[in-house]
Formats: structure tokens, C-alpha cells, sequence
């Protein structure tokens, strides 16, 4: 396993190529030009993501308004995601790192520790990267509650909209 990479803002964002919840290949430099929320989560239907998953769906919209994508990544399969997004009405997308490629450039595929137990999972985080594919924020070890609405607030801030 490869140590936590330690991505910094003003960094390029690490381009890559996963398939989406419709099979569908979605490569980050294809996105240039838009604003992109991405966030990792560890797995679908789980109570916190399911939350993070709702939470950010509800203001899809008004992402959107700022020429902003939500793009979710875990290394669950495209069948599971889709399926995520059916039984919760989800509009984000969501992409497929089974193999942990992206989630290890990333620098959030790290160890954890639960009751005792040490194991490899997704440390849940969101990278805030502008049009011209540079990271402009940095979640990590996110916690849920409220944070779709602190990444919309910083994304409005880094547009200089009135808050």
C-alpha cells in the first residue's frame, strides 16, 4: 500500500478515467472549464454516505447555477452505485475505483482503525478544483452533517459571490 499522498491547494488536480454509474468513462480533464466538487466516501448505502450522497443531491441545482459538477468516488462497483442512486433518488455522479488508483493519487485510501481492528479504507474527503483543473480547497476527514453546505459556501466565496 502506498503511503498518504499528500496533495496541497494551488496543486493540479491528478487527472484520471473511471467509469461512472452508467458505465460510462468520465476523465477528470474532460471537466475543464466547469468547477468540480469531488468528494470520496467508502461505501454506498452506509448511513454517512447515503447522508453525504442526499445531502449533496439536494443542492445539485444550485452547484449547477455556479457551472459546478458533484462527482462522488468510491471503490464500490458501477452496478452498486447505480443501484445507490435508484433506492435514494441520487442525481450526483458517481464513479468506480475498485482498484483504488484514484483514491491512492488522492492521498485517501489510509489506514484506518476501529474497534481495535487496523484496516485499508477511504478516508472520507472533498477537493474543491477550479476550471483550469487546480485544487482550491481541501476537506479531509470530513464529517457529514453540514458539509455539502460549507462546500457550496466555499465554492461561492471562491467565485467571489456575496454571501
Amino acid at each position: 500500500m502506498a503511503d498518504a499522498v499528500k496533495l496541497s491547494v494551488g496543486e493540479q488536480a491528478p487527472d484520471f478515467c473511471l467509469p461512472n454509474q452508467d458505465d460510462e468513462i468520465v476523465c477528470l480533464r474532460d471537466l475543464r472549464g466547469k468547477w468540480v466538487v469531488l468528494y470520496f466516501y467508502p461505501k454506498d448505502n452506509t448511513s454517512g454516505c447515503t447522508r453525504e450522497a442526499v445531502d449533496f443531491t439536494q443542492y445539485l441545482d444550485e452547484f449547477e447555477r455556479l457551472n459546478a459538477v458533484v462527482i462522488g468516488v468510491s471503490p464500490d462497483s458501477t452496478k452498486s452505485h447505480r443501484r445507490f442512486q435508484e433506492k435514494h433518488g441520487l442525481r450526483v455522479t458517481l464513479l468506480s475505483d475498485p482498484e483504488h488508483n484514484v483514491l491512492e493519487q488522492y492521498g485517501v485510501w489510509q489506514l484506518k482503525r476501529m474497534y481495535g481492528r487496523e484496516y485499508w479504507g477511504v478516508v472520507r474527503s472533498t477537493f474543491l478544483i477550479d476550471p483550469e483543473g487546480k485544487i482550491v480547497r481541501i476537506w479531509p476527514k470530513v464529517k457529514v452533517a453540514g458539509h455539502a453546505e460549507d462546500v457550496l459556501q466555499a465554492l461561492k466565496e471562491q467565485q467571489g459571490e456575496a454571501v
